[in-house]
């Protein structure tokens, strides 16, 4: 999973990406917002999973960095 999907998201990045494709997804359900509210569930699933395919792409990371232990 680590090179396929690594984590490149931080982790308030995450928060805001879930609740806006939630958002999208519910408003898309009850009919509040076209059909193409849908759209809501990339940002839904890559903040769940923490990875967005964009970044990994570009090699583009908002992801704190980690210290490495010696």
């Amino acid at each position: 999973m680590n090179k396929l999907l690594p984590r490149n998201e931080h982790p308030v990045e995450r928060i805001v990406r879930i609740g806006a494709g939630a958002g999208l997804v519910g408003a898309a359900a009850l009919g509040a917002v076209p059909a193409w509210g849908y759209v809501g569930a990339v940002p839904l699933l890559t903040g769940l999973l923490g990875s967005c395919p964009v970044y990994t792409l570009l090699g583009f990371s908002t992801c704190p960095v980690r210290q490495t232990q010696s």
